[in-house]
C-alpha cells in the first residue's frame, strides 16, 4: 500500500512497515503480539486507512488517534482483567466517520455539532463494514460520554471515553509530547 501522499503525522513507517502509538516503540503490526491479533482484520483495512486522510487533533491523522486510543484503552483494559479484545476493536473504529469534522465546525444547533452526532455516524460505518458485538457498538456510540447523555453500559466503554479524551489532550497541546518522557509511563499500564 502506498501511503507517502498523507498530509498529517502519524507513527507510520513505509520501511519498516511498522504502526505505532504515539509514546511507544511497539510496533503494532507485529504478529506475535495479542493486540495485533484482535486487530489484524482492522488496522491495514482499506476503509480504516482512509481516516489518515482527515485531521482529528492538531496535526495528527484520525488515524493515528485511533490507534493511539485502542492502543492504550486495550493496555488499561488489560491490566483491569475486562475485554481487551472488544476495547482494543471498538477504540479503533470510535472514529471512523470519514469526513473533515472541521468543516462542519460552523454548525449553528448546538446538537448537531461534530462532537455530538460522530459517535453515530462511526457506528454506521463501522457497523456496515465489520461485524460488531454489543460491547463494541456501546463503546462506539458513547465514546463522546458524557455528551452522549445516555452513559455508557459497560465498563470498556468508560476506558474509551477517558483514552479518547487524554490522547485528544496530547495530540491537540503536546504535538511533541511523544518525546517526553511521562507519557512512556502510559506505556507500562
Amino acid at each position: 500500500m502506498f501511503f507517502s501522499n498523507r498530509k498529517f503525522n502519524y507513527v507510520y513507517s513505509l520501511n519498516n512497515n511498522s504502526v505505532k502509538a504515539i509514546g511507544s516503540d511497539v510496533n503494532l503490526l507485529d504478529d506475535c503480539l495479542e493486540y495485533n491479533k484482535f486487530v489484524s482484520d482492522l488496522i491495514d483495512n482499506q476503509i480504516v486507512l482512509e481516516m489518515m486522510d482527515y485531521m482529528q487533533h492538531g496535526t495528527t491523522s484520525c488515524y493515528q488517534h485511533c490507534i493511539n486510543v485502542s492502543y492504550y484503552s486495550y493496555k488499561l483494559a488489560k491490566k483491569l482483567n475486562l475485554d481487551a479484545k472488544s476495547t482494543a476493536r471498538a477504540a479503533l473504529l470510535h472514529d471512523l466517520f470519514l469526513y473533515d469534522w472541521h468543516k462542519t465546525a460552523k454548525v449553528k444547533s448546538l446538537f448537531k455539532k461534530h462532537g455530538f452526532t460522530h459517535p453515530k455516524k462511526a457506528l454506521e460505518n463501522a457497523s456496515k463494514y465489520f461485524h460488531l458485538n454489543d460491547k463494541e457498538k456501546d463503546i462506539i456510540i458513547k465514546h463522546m460520554w458524557p455528551l452522549t447523555i445516555v452513559p455508557p453500559k459497560y465498563k470498556e466503554s468508560y476506558i474509551v471515553s477517558f483514552m479518547d479524551k487524554y490522547c485528544c489532550l496530547i495530540e491537540t497541546f503536546y504535538p511533541k509530547f511523544h518525546k517526553i518522557h511521562f507519557l512512556k509511563k502510559v506505556s507500562y499500564l
